[in-house]
């Protein structure tokens, strides 16, 4: 049986009119930069995240770095966050000169630990002034512990920028209620890489906010800060999102949840049938409902490297969802961290293995990746 971690020809199956249709619909417009169904977008999923500001942009990595842009980070300034995510949640960072510091992560959820922020401020009193923001992470689709983190950054009046590229619709038990990803910092950033729940047939992203004073300067950053055309009241960027992939989101994300709902049932069921093998399931913070499933990702103690080669043996698809930590990569060295500084982050590099969950997922097709680790482990 072949088993690929995503199969985007099996949801393309259900969908392949809609998404051609919509489309054509945008040729034959001739509106190819901007226009309606940029717009419609951002109308639909400001409602669905519950804010009042949707900025489509072109990629998730974008919408990171103008939001940073629209905070005025830049040199000599420190921004606080996990070096165990996508690269591009640091490297909008360092490409804005600022400095990025990393403290360690919670080793059953793998998100920002609050706990290593505080100290952090406890360590660090002297560079406190310089920190110009906070970035957590929802990695893998399941939200970091934000009542503390924003806690904290209220405290010392810092904005908290939302990395929520793997996270659309997973929700937080906040002290305020209960709240979408990307709803809770002073702006949120999504991506619709086609591997995303929510993903597009390219590239594409989207930055939300509560503020209308952010929201403008990010509509502005994201085309060059001119308004009108020919005017620049600030230096932006080509940060648009183009219209033939808000023309495709819009036909998914009426699916959205559904395909939530399925990634939750996969990944109950991947939780039973590895009872009694020896992996650790993923932990689920809140409820499961919360969690949207980006990755289905287990903790495996020994033999990780060599179970996934066994795996590829039997034709099925896994990944490995960090292997290195940003404080030990190459091109952050200068920044001075060694090998033993963030011990949680570097376990979960070591030791984790992302399974396939996508909505499509059998429950045959399961049962043959669970007894394929089975019988790796004898």
């Amino acid at each position: 049986m072949k088993v690929p971690l995503l199969d985007l020809k099996a949801q393309l199956s259900g969908l392949e009119g809609e998404i051609k249709e919509a489309v054509l619909e945008v040729i034959d417009s001739t509106r190819y930069i901007m226009g309606p169904k940029v717009e419609a977008l951002e109308s639909a999923i400001a409602d669905y995240c519950g804010v009042s500001h949707a900025i489509g942009v072109s990629s998730g990595t974008d919408a990171l770095l103008v939001s940073l842009m629209a905070l005025g980070v830049g040199p000599g300034d420190i921004v606080i966050t996990t070096p165990y995510s996508f690269f591009a949640t640091a490297g909008v960072i360092a490409r804005l000169n600022a400095t990025p510091c990393f403290v360690d992560i919670d080793p059953e959820t793998y998100n920002i630990d609050p706990q290593a922020l505080s100290e952090w401020f406890d360590r660090n009193s002297d560079q406190a002034s310089r920190v110009k923001c906070i970035l957590p992470v929802h990695l893998y689709g399941q939200c970091a512990d934000m009542d503390p983190i924003l806690k904290i950054a209220r405290s010392r009046n810092i904005p908290v920028v939302e990395d929520a590229a793997q996270a659309i619709g997973a929700q937080y038990p906040s002290s305020e209620g209960l709240k979408k990803a990307g709803s809770m910092g002073t702006l949120g950033c999504f991506s619709f890489f086609p591997s995303k729940n929510l993903g597009g047939i390219g590239d594409g992203g989207m930055v939300v906010t509560d503020s209308a004073e952010l929201g403008e300067r990010v509509r502005l950053m994201r085309n060059h800060g001119a308004k009108p055309k020919y005017y620049h009241s600030m230096i932006g960027g080509n940060f648009r999102l183009d219209p033939v992939q808000a023309a495709v989101l819009l036909v998914k994300l009426k699916y959205l949840d559904n395909w939530h709902n399925a990634r939750q049932e996969n990944a109950e069921r991947y939780d039973q049938l590895l009872e009694g093998i020896n992996v650790k399931t993923p932990v689920v913070a809140y409820k499961r409902e919360y969690h949207i499933y980006n990755q289905y990702v287990i903790l495996v103690p020994e033999k990780r490297d060599q179970l996934r080669n066994f795996l590829r043996e039997k034709d099925i698809g896994t990944e490995v969802y960090y292997p290195v930590p940003f404080h030990l990569q190459e091109c952050f060295a200068g920044l001075g961290y060694k090998q033993g500084d963030f011990p949680v982050s570097e376990q979960a590099a070591s030791h984790t293995l992302a399974l396939p969950v996508y909505p499509e997922l059998t429950a045959e097709m399961q049962e043959y990746v669970v007894n394929s680790i089975g019988e790796f482990y004898g």
